[in-house]
């Protein structure tokens, strides 16, 4: 990998994490055109550990944008119970994830969707989320509810849901966080606090493995630090832009554009595109 397509892949990923779009799918699509999606044993280990450090970019911006909320909850923990509350929400994004671990034991769990065949499809299933989300925040209700227990449980179970390359993390939390009666900004903040834990817990344990496996000896240095401060960089003007303007757009433009790319990802899967794999689960992933 080079210094571009480091910065190419950063910026897209702090882009992509906080706008409801998927940064894993593009990850993935934007890795199809740079022509290192299929590449060698060393770069696809190299890779692995470039998106984990990636994600740790982003991570940087949401503790920055909130750092008067985490000094709140960390000093008031009883008065601000949004710690608890992303607590209580990492557990079923957990419970999800080792589901797919238990269910797709031989390729490990979410594994299964990284080869990008079931891509097109993710993306229509993101734009139906937000189109949904629309609907719901559209309808009168007398108020908008404040953060609770039950938010927080939907919106970690949607979190699991975006763990599949091409749902948005975002997208797919601020919907659950509609479904629960909160307004779209009141989930969307929310949405992107819960972002941390996730990195934190996706480091622990993906870098973990990785650390065992021997993939961090294969990172280009100078690359992935391009690419980790402009995950940074983007990530901290997607999540400014996104809490600007959430109340007052609608998340149809972002899935009339998820709907145009997920579409013409399957009929490019179709008609046989070299560049994307068929729509074809791994052999290893398939329960008889």
């Amino acid at each position: 990998m080079n210094v571009l397509q480091g910065l190419i892949l950063g910026l897209i990923q702090g882009l992509g994490e906080f706008l409801p779009i998927s940064s894993s799918g593009h990850l993935l699509l934007a890795r199809f055109f740079l022509g290192i999606q299929n590449s060698s044993a060393d770069m696809q280990a190299s890779l692995k550990v470039f998106d984990i450090l990636l994600h740790v970019g982003t991570l940087v911006p949401v503790i920055i944008v909130f750092w008067k909320d985490w000094m709140n909850m960390l000093f008031h923990p009883v008065k601000n119970r949004t710690l608890l509350y992303l607590i209580i929400a990492s557990l079923p994004t957990l419970v999800v994830y080792l589901a797919a671990k238990k269910l797709f034991p031989s390729v490990n769990g979410f594994s299964v969707f990284d080869s990008g065949w079931f891509l097109g499809a993710a993306f229509l299933i993101t734009a139906l989320f937000l189109l949904v989300c629309d609907i719901l925040s559209s309808r009168p209700r007398k108020k908008s509810k404040n953060m609770n227990v039950i938010a927080a449980i939907v919106m970690g179970f949607f979190q699991g849901v975006g763990l599949i390359p091409g749902v948005s993390r975002s997208g797919s939390t601020i919907l659950g966080g509609v479904f629960a009666e909160l307004d779209k900004k009141k989930a969307a903040r929310f949405s992107f606090m819960m972002s941390a834990p996730a990195i934190l817990g996706s480091l622990l344990m993906e870098g973990k493995d990785a650390l065992e496996a021997g993939y961090f000896s294969s990172v280009a240095i100078f690359p992935t630090v391009v690419g980790i401060i402009a995950a940074a960089v983007s990530g901290f003007l997607a999540i400014r832009f996104m809490l600007r303007i959430i109340s007052n757009i609608s998340l149809s433009w972002f899935a009339l554009y998820l709907a145009l790319i997920g579409i013409a990802y399957l009929l490019a899967q179709l008609a046989g595109f070299f560049l994307f794999p068929a729509f074809v689960p791994p052999a290893a992933a398939v329960v008889v």
